[in-house]
């Protein structure tokens, strides 16, 4: 008899949730002070130490564009196959996008 895995909210995201041991507490004052505007494309990279504002494990990673602001939180729209989603997160767990040129 085998054991069965959980299903929860989190589940298989040790390794893509957590932070290496010179990552841990807060993240620096730059990214919570930076502020985003309308169109703005930014990444979605969650950060362990907010929980309860966090995106699903599925969206780490995802560029998407600032729509809109909700209270604090953000509203970004991400594409995931053919379907748009909107994510509401806030700006603990967003980063602006940069795009590397070719030197």
């Amino acid at each position: 008899m085998c054991a069965r895995h959980s299903k929860g909210y989190r589940n298989r995201s040790r390794k893509l949730l957590s932070k290496g041991p010179r990552e841990r507490g807060r993240p620096g004052l730059g990214r919570l002070l930076y502020e985003y505007k309308e169109g703005d494309a930014v990444v979605i990279d969650v950060c362990p130490n907010f929980i309860s504002t966090a995106p699903h494990r599925r969206y780490q990673g995802r560029a998407g564009i600032v729509v809109g602001k909700r209270g604090r939180a953000y509203l970004i729209k991400v594409n995931e196959g053919d379907s748009e989603k909107l994510i509401i997160t806030t700006k603990d767990h967003i980063k602006p996008l940069t795009t590397r040129t070719s030197a």
